[in-house]
């Protein structure tokens, strides 16, 4: 077997062992309680702390996406909506602004 077939064997067998660890971490993870709820709370927070800090660092294309998404958000109560309609508007506002 070449050097290259090795090279990419021994990186399937890392991927499925990473994937399988993570699956089998997952079962251990509390599914109810305080630990429950905030690990289920806290990609969103996640989301939230990157989205304001680019807002915050951002120029005036930033700011105005972020209005247009709040926007986005209040009227349709929808996530994908509000996240689509936000990468087009600073999309957008970088390219032809």
């Amino acid at each position: 077997m070449s050097e290259t077939w090795l090279v990419i064997v021994g990186l399937a067998a890392l991927t499925f062992l990473i994937r399988f660890c993570g699956w089998a971490l997952g079962q251990r993870l509390p599914q109810t309680g305080f630990w429950a709820r905030f690990l289920s709370a806290l990609p969103g927070c996640l989301i939230v702390a990157l989205v304001a800090l680019f807002t915050v660092k951002g120029e005036s294309a930033e700011l105005i996406a972020s209005g247009i998404a709040v926007m986005v958000a209040l009227f349709t109560r929808s996530l994908p909506a509000t996240m689509a309609i936000g990468i087009v508007a600073i999309w957008a506002l970088r390219t032809y602004a």
